[in-house]
């Protein structure tokens, strides 16, 4: 679904991604992991087109996409769920849900799929008129995830799953995120620096070290990598 060839990308005059090679096969969840500052959030925006590359190529469903804005890339069915939520705290629940929906015109679609949601998250119905800015993290999550999937994707993005919330709530939220998957045939590519979580619930992983891809292959057999252990598993 989703090809990346030589991609170089960065802020100004420093560089931060050196020649990437990505695939991402459609219907799967791929990760992507590396420690703070390898240039995770960097390649993320790269595809969504929040930052133009210095060069390179990004191919989606056949198409180049490289030189889109962001506000077109959205059309075409992309969506990211930035780290840390970025929610409007001053909104209501159900508003930052619509948010997500802002560029759709199929009004029944979009009640469909907002029923959708709160069937897939309880508390967000229960909690809809309530501002966003009084969720816990675990709920302020789930409407991160919430809005993203109002946009109706083909390709989710999502940065950071795990940052700052309680294991049981990265637990529900894992479980959730599988279900959809299976059940809408999303494509997802994930960023988390929980290691172990992000190679559990993807079936190929890469690993970004200073900017380049330094490994590939099976989320299973990375897992057991003894480098892997030592650098990111503390084993």
């Amino acid at each position: 679904m989703l090809e990346i060839k030589r991609l170089n990308a960065g802020y100004g005059d420093v560089q931060i991604l050196w020649d990437i090679d990505l695939k991402v096969q459609p219907k799967s969840i791929t990760a992507l992991i590396g420690s703070n500052g390898a240039g995770k959030t960097t390649l993320l925006r790269s595809i969504f087109g929040t930052l133009k590359p210095y060069s390179g190529d990004i191919v989606f469903e056949g198409t180049p996409i490289t030189e889109l804005p962001y506000t077109v890339r959205s059309t075409v069915q992309i969506t990211m769920i930035p780290e840390g939520r970025q929610l409007f705290g001053g909104l209501s629940v159900e508003n930052n849900l619509l948010m997500g929906a802002y560029s759709r015109k199929d009004r029944n679609g979009i009640k469909r799929d907002l029923a959708w949601v709160y069937a897939i998250f309880p508390r967000l119905r229960d909690r809809r008129k309530q501002t966003s800015g009084t969720l816990s993290g675990g709920e302020a999550q789930m409407c991160a995830i919430g809005r993203g999937l109002m946009a109706d994707p083909k390709f989710l993005m999502i940065d950071e799953l795990s940052l700052g919330l309680a294991p049981l709530a990265v637990e529900e939220l894992l479980g959730v995120l599988t279900e959809i998957q299976s059940e809408k045939g999303l494509t997802i590519l994930m960023v988390d620096q929980d290691v172990q979580t992000a190679l559990e619930i993807s079936s190929t992983g890469y690993v970004l070290v200073n900017g380049r891809i330094e490994m590939t292959g099976d989320s299973k057999t990375l897992l057991k990598d003894p480098e892997i252990q030592k650098a990111y598993l503390g084993l």
